[in-house]
């Protein structure tokens, strides 16, 4: 029987949108490296120490990326039933 909407946990839901965020974001940084790191290096609500170690770095932000796609994809699999 197919689990409604009602029955989902929210964390469940929160574990998802963090998966969701964790491989989109790294979809961005591997494929737009440098427009992506622009984005967030300055005025960005605190983000800017995050994305520091990869300002000039393109090949670190990539292989960040990497780890970010495989989390996030990690932690979606684990939501099977």
């Amino acid at each position: 029987m197919a689990t409604t909407a009602a029955e989902v946990p929210l964390t469940a839901r929160v574990v998802e949108l963090a998966a969701v965020f964790m491989i989109g974001d790294g979809l961005l940084g591997l494929t737009q490296t440098e427009r992506h790191t622009d984005l967030w290096k300055e005025r960005a609500l605190g983000a800017e120490r995050t994305v520091r170690p990869f300002v000039g770095r393109p090949g670190r932000r990539r292989l960040y990326a990497l780890v970010q796609i495989a989390a996030g994809l990690a932690l979606a699999a684990r939501q099977r039933g």
